[in-house]
């Protein structure tokens, strides 16, 4: 049996407020609760935005505004934005995938923002968000933390060129996940009671921002954002602050995971397709929400896991198989001890997950 001083040693916090929201910031196009893009404007200035509706049915499924900030546009550009817009084929984003849907929009700066609008939160950068938490621990639970960008593509299970560099694909990839997680703002509205009335506290947070970055080779030309818009490149360090960290340095409102989390990619894989992290990462923001039984057993929907897991098809043989596959990944690598289908109707199925402490469990 593992020591309570061994088990820190073992795990590494995460934001507790995060993990609350991850899941529904995340929410894809497919999702019901998802709102389609569109282009705001207010005395604050443009926005890319994008909606999740609340479900009165269930706490967790709280509204949250993902919204990209659209700085030193003048009055033409935004008119030229608003055509460019028009362009978009959401059918076709939702039918026939994103690409295709973006591929009459002629700029190649809107046609990558609304791809980062859209992919937001994709499993893919849900690990990189994990692997700065993992960072921040080992350098003294600090906010600001700093990294190399070989030795996160490394964590990520990228395979190395014959050069000891990786491919410009995966480089180019990953400065575009960092920017993305840097200027995509997350818009949050929680009830406020002030007397007798009941207000709202808006909350406006950016998963992490970069500070910072290093180019090894000096003569290099490298700008951040004109390398996420256009080109194919990324620095070779980086300094970010993580943003969502008041659970981990303050309140101890966090949960805490496995040190060896897995966070590598599958070869060739779509990042949309890792059910794995989908469920980890939901099975973690309910044990925030929720009130565990014995501290370890969840009592979770099945409607609400599968929507959650992106499992919305029709065809609910088949995900019903992918769900239990996935669970099985994860009992595999020891997060569930055991899960059951718990006694139901179709519409109220529930299920039961027992939670290894060890690997995951609330602070």
């Amino acid at each position: 049996m593992l020591t309570v001083e061994n088990q820190e040693d073992s795990t590494f916090p995460v934001d507790g407020q995060l993990l609350m929201v991850l899941p529904r910031a995340g929410a894809s196009l497919n999702n019901p609760d998802v709102r389609l893009p569109v282009l705001h404007s207010d005395a604050d200035g443009y926005y890319l935005e994008m909606r999740v509706n609340a479900d009165a049915k269930d706490s967790s499924e709280i509204a949250v505004t993902r919204r990209v900030p659209l700085d030193n546009i003048s009055t033409e550009e935004w008119e030229e934005l608003k055509q460019q817009y028009s362009q978009l084929d959401l059918q076709a984003c939702v039918d026939q995938g994103i690409t295709k849907g973006l591929e009459k929009i002629q700029d190649r700066r809107l046609q990558r923002l609304f791809m980062t609008l859209l992919t937001f939160l994709n499993p893919r950068q849900v690990a990189i968000v994990l692997y700065f938490y993992r960072e921040a621990a080992k350098q003294g639970n600090n906010p600001v933390i700093s990294f190399r960008s070989n030795d996160l593509l490394e964590s990520l299970g990228y395979t190395r060129t014959p050069d000891g560099g990786f491919a410009s694909k995966v480089r180019s990839q990953l400065n575009r996940d960092l920017v993305a997680l840097h200027r995509t703002e997350l818009v949050l509205a929680q009830s406020l009671r002030k007397g007798d009335s009941i207000g709202a506290k808006v909350t406006v947070k950016n998963v992490l921002r970069i500070k910072g970055y290093e180019i090894d080779n000096v003569p290099r030309d490298f700008d951040l954002t004109r390398a996420a818009d256009y080109t194919y490149e990324l620095a070779d360090a980086y300094t970010i602050s993580l943003e969502f960290f008041e659970g981990v340095g303050r309140t101890g409102d966090s949960v805490r995971f496995s040190n060896d989390v897995d966070l590598t990619q599958k070869l060739g894989s779509n990042a949309k397709h890792d059910y794995k992290m989908k469920l980890l990462l939901y099975l973690a923001s309910r044990l925030k929400w929720d009130t565990p039984e014995d501290g370890q057993y969840l009592v979770i929907s099945k409607q609400y896991l599968f929507k959650n897991l992106d499992l919305l098809g029709s065809n609910s043989s088949r995900n019903n198989q992918i769900f239990w596959r996935t669970v099985e990944e994860l009992k595999q690598e020891g997060y569930i001890l055991e899960a059951q289908e718990l006694p139901g109707g179709k519409k109220k199925a529930k299920v039961q997950f027992q939670i290894d402490p060890d690997r995951l469990r609330m602070t």
